[in-house]
């Protein structure tokens, strides 16, 4: 029977670190993901004490990843000994701990248990402006334009504001990083994180060693000199592909885990990474898609959550102003990446819904029918246009625009001073209100989804593909994300097409 047969076969699990909550997945040898119906999600804590500011705790993560895997396994039924493998997924946060392996405070508030600077954290304004000021060629791996949501600038702030926080720390870590150090005990860096994040550039075979690697002028003349002075120790001296073998969980991570000692560990991934490699190398045989049978260079992978990414491969570089890359083997190995993306999507959506004066109004509602908040908005926004006898949606916001760059631009514009704006506001206050301007939004981030992907694949590829594209928005009630917007067609499939001038 199935219980028999899945208490044979072999297992491996995923663990992702999301912005606001940690899942886990078991995957059988042959690449069928296990449904678990007891199987939890772990909210994780953000503190965001003031405006631009978003701090974590390596140590609450930690134990969010452990309790998410323990409900999975007894979820499952899958003994410990039948998981051969688990890799790491998260975001690209900032994680400081001593030369012990304990956490350094990151925060002004000195409190050593806020010790990551989340990924959105966006404190390192200036010292941005100052490391771009330099124009070093390094930068031209990132689109010409480093942001504050990248590691160098929140290594300066942190040598600028917290000297002496500075000067405990003995690992400064990706945080997809730090989840394999937490399980292995080694400090092998992803090359998805430090060529993405941390400007390590990675060159091809044919390259020179001096092409590659960390550049010691470029640390030197932003500022941090120290790296190289010590030879790069406390960011990173031994790499890996993503999914090479890292080593074995030491005895407390399986322990904390509930697996077994010596379990592989896989080099990790970025979260929206992980996602594009899912996309990007998804089977699609038999759906009558215009990218079946092409090669993987030929899609586009658009992984939407609190952020939006936009990720496409070539098999030669290209150099995009605003758009960060090209970044060589960072997610399929031999491949170069180039990757755009939008600051804030699901948490613009979360955000306009939480600022409006009927917000209350519409939880309680969607309570009471037992749905999501967004789901009830779809169904105002339903009604509402039948209500008015409007041929389609979008015309309930032919007066209402929103532009969504609420947290900056990061591309293609490359620009974190960008702002948001509404135009079309009036008096009203309902939950028809809200829902207008819910699908306002939902409409911005759309259109500026579609001027980001014109400019970054008018050098790429003629042709476009994207597979399961859905915008998703936070629900801090259940703690998942949902879809907002409906499927394309019955594959769920949406197809996009750019023709090259």
């Amino acid at each position: 029977d199935k219980k028999h047969v899945r208490r044979m076969a072999d297992y491996f699990l995923g663990v992702d670190v999301g912005t606001g909550s940690v899942r886990a997945a078991l995957v059988s040898s042959v690449g069928h993901c296990i449904h678990i119906p007891t199987a939890s999600v772990q909210a994780v804590n953000i503190w965001n004490d003031k405006p631009d500011y978003y701090e974590q705790s390596s140590e609450d993560i930690w134990q969010a990843c452990c309790s998410v895997v323990k409900a999975t396994l007894s979820g499952s039924g899958i003994s410990p000994s039948q998981v051969k493998g688990i890799g790491f997924t998260g975001t690209c946060s900032l994680v400081a701990i001593d030369p012990n392996g304990q956490p350094v405070s990151v925060s002004q508030s000195n409190d050593d248990q806020r010790n990551v600077i989340m990924w959105m954290d966006h404190r390192a304004l200036d010292e941005a402006k100052q490391i771009n000021g330099t124009k070093h060629a390094v930068l031209q791996y990132v689109g010409g334009v480093i942001s504050p949501e990248m590691q160098a600038p929140k290594l300066l702030w942190l040598k600028r504001n917290l000297r002496e926080c500075w000067d405990r720390t003995g690992h400064f870590f990706d945080l997809p990083d730090f989840m394999t150090f937490r399980a292995t005990g080694k400090a092998t860096r992803s090359l998805c994180s430090v060529v993405c994040k941390w400007n390590y550039v990675c060159g091809t075979s044919e390259e020179s060693s001096t092409n590659s690697g960390w550049d010691a002028s470029y640390w030197c003349q932003i500022g941090l000199e120290e790296m190289p002075t010590e030879n790069f120790q406390r960011i990173g001296t031994s790499f890996s592909q993503p999914g090479e073998l890292v080593g074995g969980l030491t005895d407390q991570a399986a322990v904390d885990l509930g697996l077994q000692t010596g379990t592989p560990v896989g080099a990790s991934l970025i979260d929206a990474h992980a996602g594009g490699v899912g996309m990007l190398g998804a089977a699609v045989s038999g759906l009558g898609l215009p990218c079946e049978g092409k090669a993987i260079t030929s899609r586009l992978a658009l992984i939407c959550g609190t952020s939006s990414c936009h990720m496409a491969l070539s098999a030669e570089p290209c150099f995009v102003p605003g758009v960060w890359g090209p970044y060589f083997s960072s997610m399929v190995p031999g491949l170069w990446l180039n990757e755009g993306g939008q600051s804030a999507t699901g948490k613009l959506l979360k955000h306009i819904i939480d600022c409006h004066p009927a917000s209350a109004l519409v939880k309680e509602q969607a309570s009471s029918r037992g749905v999501s908040v967004f789901e009830e908005l779809n169904h105002c926004i339903k009604t509402l246009a039948t209500h008015r006898k409007l041929d389609s949606y979008p015309l309930l916001t032919r007066n209402l625009h929103v532009l969504p760059d609420y947290h900056g631009n990061r591309s293609p514009l490359a620009d974190p001073m960008m702002k948001g704006m509404i135009c079309g506001l009036t008096l009203a206050t309902d939950v028809n209100d809200l829902a207008c301007l819910y699908l306002a939004a939902v409409q911005g981030i759309a259109v500026s989804c579609c001027s980001l992907d014109a400019e970054l694949f008018h050098d790429l590829m003629t042709t476009v593909y994207c597979c399961d594209v859905l915008y998703t928005a936070w629900d801090e009630t259940c703690g998942r994300f949902h879809d907002c917007s409906r499927p394309s067609n019955e594959y769920n499939i949406c197809v996009w097409r750019w023709k090259s001038e």
